[in-house]
């Protein structure tokens, strides 16, 4: 078990050949191991647990951005209530809140006025450790959220002289979405070559300030071509398999010869490898093991495992992950389309290349009207709460293809929360985002004009 006894139990134990202890490799839980260790004497090689210190307290993480001219979301801590209540204020609403050091996202939220903030600090300081009523034991973070924004994560390396990036990954549901329930994409597929650039160049000042010993990874937001830093954790994260298999490179295998005393130019990986392929990350959800739970994403993991496709075409890449998280993307029959009024404007698009893809539209009278007011042709369904036939019945028999439907509002209405738990225990796709939506489109198309082939990984690499 991860705890500070059973470690220094086998610290113990292996006294005399004990050149150090490594705690990148296993997420959160040995990051918070770090300072008990260092305090008992135990040697941690790699990145040192001040600087995890840095990059994971707020004030100390926010004055180095600032030094190094980085631009970052807007934010504060706060131990209470009216503490939490001042810095939105000041930040302003839409603000992500969530307690630091936790895992997966645990107890994080999106929250849109001050009465749910005010909710939150009450409800959900028990997710921060060791917190007595009132006030959290540590800090909650409020940061203003950055609406319709592309989220970028970065893997680097890096052996306290050199940096080298490992990949950068766009994400396919926008920020907002855990990184660890998003898909997403090597190479990246829509950001210009100036944000890459950028990402690329505030990752390496980052990692040389906090010299970074082994792996790092970065999480971005770019809105309106504008690059802020969401978060730093001066370890291996969750991706770090996924890049090795992307670019070819075991970087957890480096980090640790890294670790051990060698240098990146020593072990021969100097530059970024950009592959000439699309890898997608997809996750895998247990919602099929839990009849009922709503499905629609947001800021805590809900994922348990992820797959990966692999093409030389980025919808081929995403089809195939999409085949191997399941349900796949379905090549015909009928598509539910039912989305928040803020996505209203652009669901024409979406709509018009389905039914050039030869696919069925069925919509409630709100989605149904912003559709053929772009000229798309659709059935209209009711309303869970207006009669039948509705998209209920439409699944229970067999007759949904797939499900477009975006949350509306702040609390997701019942009634769509009723059809995606169904469509999920009924295998049947359902897109909770409009980029998801256009990535599956994507990859419908490509399937129908090409279909696929297969290839072992490490034809990928052969140079």
């Amino acid at each position: 078990p991860l705890t500070l006894e059973d470690v220094l139990n086998i610290c113990e134990q292996e006294s005399e050949n004990l050149f150090g202890v490594i705690v990148q490799f296993g997420g959160q839980t040995p990051l918070n191991l770090a300072a008990g260790l260092q305090a008992a004497g135990v040697p941690i090689i790699g990145t040192s647990p001040h600087s995890i210190e840095i990059a994971e307290d707020r004030k100390l993480f926010g004055a180095m951005l600032d030094k190094l001219g980085i631009r970052q979301t807007h934010g504060g801590t706060a131990v209470t209530e009216e503490q939490a209540v001042e810095v939105a204020d000041k930040v302003t609403y839409p603000v992500l809140v969530r307690p630091s050091f936790v895992l997966g996202g645990r107890g994080m939220q999106l929250v849109h006025n001050e009465t749910d903030l005010r909710r939150y600090v009450r409800e959900a300081v028990e997710a921060s450790p060791g917190a007595t009523p009132g006030t959290a034991a540590n800090p909650i973070l409020v940061d203003h959220f950055l609406e319709d924004a592309t989220e970028v994560d970065v893997d680097c390396i890096s052996d306290g002289k050199t940096v080298v990036i490992g990949a950068i990954m766009e994400h396919i549901e926008q920020a907002g979405i855990h990184s660890g329930d998003s898909a997403c994409v090597i190479p990246p597929f829509s950001l210009s070559d100036k944000v890459k650039a950028e990402i690329a160049d505030a990752t390496k000042k980052m990692a040389r300030e906090l010299n970074v010993i082994g792996l790092m990874n970065v999480q971005f937001a770019v809105q309106n071509e504008q690059v802020y830093v969401l978060e730093v954790n001066p370890r291996a994260s969750r991706t770090a398999p996924f890049v090795s298999k992307a670019i070819g490179i075991a970087l957890p295998k480096l980090a640790a010869k890294i670790m051990a005393g060698k240098t990146l130019a020593e072990l021969g990986f100097i530059e970024e490898i950009v592959p000439k392929h699309y890898s997608v990350k997809e996750a895998v959800f247990p919602f099929t093991k839990f009849p009922g739970v709503d499905i629609v994403l947001g800021p805590e993991m809900k994922s348990t495992g992820e797959v990966m496709g692999i093409d030389a075409s980025f919808g081929i890449a995403y089809a195939k992950a999409q085949m191997a998280a399941q349900p796949p993307l379905p090549l015909a029959g009928n598509v539910f389309i039912s989305v928040a009024d803020a996505d209203k404007t652009k669901v024409g698009e979406i709509g018009k290349e389905l039914t050039a893809l030869g696919f069925e539209l069925y919509a409630t009278s709100g989605t149904a009207a912003a559709l053929q007011k772009a000229g798309v042709s659709v059935k209209n369904l009711f309303k869970l709460t207006e009669g039948r036939p509705n998209a209920l019945d439409m699944l229970k028999n067999g007759e949904l293809a797939m499900i477009i439907n975006t949350p509306s509002g702040k609390v997701a209405r019942e009634d769509e929360a009723r059809i995606r738990s169904t469509a999920s225990s009924s295998r049947v796709l359902v897109m909770t985002t409009l980029r998801a939506a256009r990535a599956g489109i994507e990859g419908i198309r490509a399937l129908k004009a090409n279909g696929y082939t297969v290839k072992p990984l490490q034809e990928w690499h052969t140079k």
